[in-house]
C-alpha cells in the first residue's frame, strides 16, 4: 500500500496473521511506524488534531458522558458559614440596639437629683435611692378596691433604700432607711424621713438622704402602687416566705406561714403591713425580701427568654417606674443584677443601725438611728469599702 515507509510491513502482517495474532489496523495517511514507546506525532502540514476533552456544561458540571462523577477531582467551593454567622450577629445587634432605644424612649423621668450648694462630692461606685411611694395615681375606683389601697390622696414615700454598687468586683450593699427615721430635713427642721417626700417630692427627699448620709446619689428610681402591682402581675406572681402567720386588717393581709406564690394584692399587703412586733423594722425586712424575690423572678430565663413575657414586662416596667433625668437604659442594666446578687447571698442587705424609738410631740412615733454606727456604715460606702463587719445581718 502506498504511503508506507516500511516495505516489510506487509510481510510482518502476513506472518502475524498466520500465527493467529490480531491483524494490525492500517495507519492513517502520513503516519509511520516507530519503535514501541515513542510518541506518534502527525506531520505539521496535516490537518489532523487530537480529540479535545469535552468542555464543562453551562451549569458548571461535567457532561454526562465524561466518564467521571460530577466535580470529581475539582476543588469544592468554600462554604460561606463565616458570612452567615456574621449576618446573624449583625441582625441580633441591630435588634438589641433598637430594643434599647425603644425602652429608653419610654422611661418616665423626674428632676430628682438637682445640684445645690454644699452637695457631697462624687464617691467611687454607683449609689441609688430606691423609693416606693404610696401614690394611687393611675388607679381607678375598681382597681383601688381590688388592691385594698384605700382612698388617701397625695403621694408619700412608703419605702426608701440606699443601694451601693461598688466599682469593680466588690459586693453590692442595700441599706433600708425606715420611713419613720427622725432626721433633719433642709428647710423644715427635724421630722420623719418620708415627710421630706411629702414636703418637696423627689428632689427634697434625695437632698435629705445625701445630707444625712454624706453620699452623693448617682441614680434615683421610684415606683408607685399601680406600677408595683402591674409588674407583679406581668411576671405571674412572686414568692413570699412569711415566718409566721400574718394578719393585718389595715393592710388587707391574711397569710399563713411558709413560702407561697403571692398575687399583686397579697404582695402589696405583705410589704405594707406594719402591725408586728418591731413595726417599721419588720416591714423593711419584708420589703428587702420581696424586692429580691421580684428581681430574681424578673431576671429568670423563663421570663427574659420568653418573647411575649419579656416584651410585656419591658412595657409594664417602663410604665411602672420613674427615674432621674440623667438616667438611660444602659445606666439601669446593673440594677437588677446587683439586686439578684444580694438576694442570692452575694451582697449585703441590712437596715441602718437603730438606737431605738421615741415619741416626738407634733411628729409622732419615730425611729432614732445609732449615730456612731450609722456614720461608720456610710463612711465605708463613701470609700467603696466592704460593710460586712459594720451591719447586723
Amino acid at each position: 500500500m502506498s504511503g508506507w515507509s516500511d516495505e516489510g510491513a506487509g510481510e510482518r502482517r502476513g506472518q502475524a496473521g498466520t500465527a493467529g495474532e490480531r491483524p494490525q489496523k492500517p495507519l492513517p495517511p502520513g503516519w509511520s511506524v516507530r519503535p514501541r514507546g515513542m510518541r506518534q506525532r502527525p506531520p505539521r502540514n496535516l490537518d489532523v488534531r487530537p480529540e479535545r476533552r469535552p468542555a464543562r456544561s453551562p451549569d458548571g458540571g461535567r457532561p454526562p458522558d465524561s466518564g467521571r462523577p460530577r466535580d470529581a477531582g475539582q476543588p469544592r467551593r468554600p462554604r460561606r458559614w463565616g458570612r452567615r454567622v456574621g449576618a446573624v450577629l449583625l441582625v441580633l445587634v441591630v435588634l438589641l440596639v433598637g430594643l434599647g432605644v425603644w425602652v429608653d424612649s419610654r422611661l418616665n423621668r423626674v428632676d430628682a437629683l438637682p445640684d445645690y450648694e454644699g452637695r457631697p462630692a462624687a464617691t467611687p461606685g454607683a449609689d441609688w435611692l430606691v423609693v416606693g411611694s404610696d401614690s394611687r395615681q393611675g388607679l381607678d375606683e375598681s382597681r383601688r378596691r381590688q388592691l385594698g389601697t384605700g382612698q388617701a390622696a397625695g403621694r408619700r414615700a412608703d419605702t426608701m433604700m440606699l443601694l451601693h454598687i461598688p466599682r469593680g468586683t466588690g459586693k453590692p450593699s442595700l441599706v433600708s432607711l425606715p420611713r419613720d427615721s427622725y432626721v433633719p430635713i433642709p428647710g423644715h427642721g427635724r421630722n420623719k424621713l418620708n415627710a421630706a417626700f411629702a414636703f418637696g417630692g423627689p428632689p427634697l427627699l434625695a437632698r435629705t438622704v445625701e445630707q444625712v448620709t454624706g453620699i452623693r446619689l448617682d441614680r434615683y428610681m421610684e415606683v408607685g402602687f399601680d406600677g408595683f402591682a402591674s409588674v407583679v402581675d406581668a411576671v405571674g406572681g412572686v414568692q413570699i416566705c412569711p415566718k409566721t402567720d400574718m394578719r393585718d386588717p389595715m393592710a388587707g393581709l391574711d397569710v399563713k406561714a411558709g413560702c407561697q406564690l403571692a398575687s399583686s394584692k397579697k404582695a402589696l399587703a405583705y410589704v405594707r403591713a406594719r402591725h408586728s412586733g418591731r413595726g417599721d423594722l419588720d416591714r423593711v425586712e419584708r420589703q428587702q425580701e420581696f424586692l429580691g424575690s421580684l428581681v430574681d423572678k424578673v431576671t429568670s430565663p423563663g421570663v427574659l427568654l420568653h418573647p411575649f413575657k419579656g416584651i410585656s414586662l419591658l412595657r409594664t416596667g417602663t410604665d411602672a417606674v420613674a427615674v432621674d433625668e440623667a438616667a438611660h437604659v444602659w445606666n439601669l442594666i446593673r440594677f437588677p443584677f446587683a439586686m439578684r446578687a444580694i438576694a442570692g447571698g452575694g451582697g449585703v442587705a441590712t437596715t441602718v443601725p437603730v438606737a431605738g424609738g421615741a415619741s416626738i410631740p407634733g411628729v409622732g412615733s419615730v425611729v432614732q438611728w445609732d449615730r456612731e454606727r450609722a456614720l461608720a456604715l456610710f463612711e465605708a460606702l463613701q470609700r467603696d469599702q466592704p460593710v460586712d463587719g459594720l451591719v447586723d445581718r
